[in-house]
């Protein structure tokens, strides 16, 4: 995992002062390579062949390439193209594929990345992120300036002036707790999608979707031949994501996701493997670390516990401002902030984690809450009020999709509360591909929930401390056999139920039938007993500023969110008043 920045401008600030402010996304090597007015930056955390001669950038005719995150079946490319290699790695698997093959080699690449080749016999920039945004591409375009990096720090540096703050971003932070789309909060500074490539010349510049989850067809395969073949697809995404020369470890909740990476990376491990779990000094019913000192004894692992308070909690709000960039209102971000650094200084780099298997399973409760209202009849909601409840009906009653989201915060009625001026409807580009509303469930939260919101927490908490977060249950071969599994099928009679079918040639029946409890953490306790009324305060003070916002309604959440009431609506709003404060006040 690494750090990249560069474009077809040269900084005025150094190439060095850049890579300083990505350092900690690869502390071990950092370097850059200069052509005319056009330069890469990258710096390296090591995880495959540690030699010199696979720093980066790396360069192979007029072909340079500075290159974040792992390529699994790079072996099986160099195998399959007949590839003679100087390196070990996978870094020089994409230049080499890219000679061959020009831009048209994407989707044979199984792997979490985002890249910039430059071509300078072309002078072409060529840019790619993987399927599912597991690794950020940000960029700026505007007068003839092309800029990208890892971060929007290194952009920002290389700018003038601080870009206006985008206000559709805003409104879609709220609503789905990060921008979508390819927004930012800054003005002219965008993502690059997942599943996209850009290509850009000084007569071009083109965004093109090179995958995505449509039109996965049903294949027609019974429940038994579905175990079996998620089995199979489960242990091969596994053992695919242990490749590389350092340690891998595992972080371990009480629940079935992780259990079942860990299990089955002990199962491809001839060595005791290293977990690692976190919890709470206080609000013990938030805590899980019971539940994971059970499953790492029977499966086996070395276990290692971080319990954290207030205090820890606090700092760590302050600090992680940073590391975002921009707000992004996963209360589950700093937990996993200090179980990285926790980790890192065990001098470990690498390790899995179970995100994915919820939206592929459909694992959450709220799936089969929403899959009932769908089959039910519509009905009057009556009285407008701010449930979720009442808005569910509302949709259902007025023939609307019901489902925006696992992240969905602010509703758009809430919206247009919140708001003095007109809210842009937050869903005018995506359409569900599929009349199966379980598939639709998997694919917008594929779209925003994974892509926008969990992935973005998993590279900036973990990579603020130097470690490289793999999940395997995201391997696009599983996920799309699973788009392919009958719906009666995957729901089985329980949530999670073919994972949990699998798993129990895995797992003990205690483990695997545990109650969903998800991760959570006592955020919304701990804000008010430090901040107290400098949380309303500091709102209050921005809106001063940008007059958006009523007055009231602030009030109301504020008071709502003492009584554990509107928890993620105040702690979204929260974070992005600090956040405006510290970077525009």
């Amino acid at each position: 995992m690494c750090g990249i920045v560069g474009g077809n401008c040269l900084p005025e600030t150094s190439i060095d002062s850049l890579l300083g402010l990505l350092k900690h996304r690869g502390p071990d090597h950092q370097d850059y390579f200069k052509h005319r007015s056009n330069f890469l930056g990258h710096t390296r955390l090591a995880i495959i062949d540690s030699r010199e001669l696979a720093n980066q950038p790396m360069q192979m005719d007029d072909v340079s390439i500075v290159f974040n995150g792992e390529i699994y079946n790079y072996r099986d490319i160099i195998k399959a193209e007949n590839f003679e290699c100087r390196t070990r790695g996978d870094t020089e698997v994409i230049l080499r594929l890219y000679l061959k093959y020009g831009t048209g080699f994407l989707n044979r690449l199984n792997g979490m990345f985002a890249f910039c080749i430059y071509d300078a016999a072309k002078d072409l920039f060529f840019c790619a992120r993987d399927r599912y945004g597991k690794k950020p591409f940000y960029y700026y375009h505007a007068g003839g300036k092309f800029i990208f990096a890892s971060e929007i720090k290194a952009i920002l540096a290389q700018l003038k002036f601080r870009p206006p703050l985008n206000r559709l971003a805003l409104q879609q932070y709220l609503a789905f707790q990060a921008p979508i789309h390819a927004q930012t909060f800054f003005q002219d500074i965008y993502k690059l999608p997942p599943g996209h490539a850009l290509t850009v010349t000084a007569d071009i510049f083109d965004v093109t979707c090179y995958y995505d989850i449509t039109n996965i067809p049903y294949h027609g395969d019974s429940e038994a031949l579905a175990i079996q073949t998620i089995d199979g697809l489960l242990n091969q995404a596994v053992e695919a994501r242990l490749v590389g020369d350092e340690e891998v470890a595992v972080l371990l909740s009480g629940g079935l996701d992780s259990a079942m990476t860990a299990r089955l990376y002990s199962e491809h491990s001839d060595r005791k493997i290293n977990s690692f779990s976190i919890g709470y000094d206080d609000h013990n019913h938030y805590c899980e670390l019971a539940l994971a000192k059970q499953t790492a004894q029977e499966i086996g692992t070395q276990h290692h516990e971080l319990r954290i308070g207030i205090n820890d909690y606090i700092h760590s709000f302050e600090q992680i401002l940073d590391y975002l960039d921009e707000p992004m209102a996963d209360s589950a971000s700093i937990p996993l902030f200090l179980l990285s650094g926790y980790i890192h200084n065990q001098n470990i780099k690498v390790a899995l984690s179970g995100e994915g298997s919820d939206e592929i399973f459909l694992g959450y409760d709220n799936y089969f809450n929403l899959l009932n209202a769908y089959s039910s009849l519509p009905e009057d909601p009556g009285a407008y009020n701010l449930s979720r409840e009442w808005a569910i009906k509302n949709r259902l009653f007025n023939n609307r999709e019901l489902f925006f989201s696992t992240g969905e915060t602010y509703t758009q009625e809430q919206l247009n509360i919140l708001f003095k001026g007109e809210v842009i409807p937050k869903l005018s580009e995506y359409q569900s591909p599929y009349a199966s509303k379980a598939r639709w469930l998997t694919y917008i939260d594929f779209k925003i929930w994974i892509a926008e919101v969990l992935m973005s927490k998993i590279d900036r908490m973990s990579m603020a401390h130097s470690l490289e977060i793999r999940t395997p249950f995201l391997d696009y071969r599983l996920v799309e056999y699973l788009l392919g599994v009958d719906d009666t099928i995957k729901k089985g009679n329980t949530n999670k139920y073919l994972l949990k079918q699998v798993a129990l040639k895995y797992l003990s029946k205690e483990i695997v039938n545990r109650r969903k409890k998800g991760f959570s953490s006592p955020f919304i306790e701990w804000l008010y007993d430090y901040y107290q009324d400098e949380i309303l305060a500091t709102i209050r003070r921005v809106n001063r500023e940008l007059m958006l916002f009523s007055d009231e309604f602030i009030e109301f959440l504020y008071l709502e969110g003492k009584a554990k009431r509107f928890k993620q609506h105040v702690y979204s709003l929260f974070l992005f008043a600090r956040w405006y404060e510290k970077l525009y006040l």
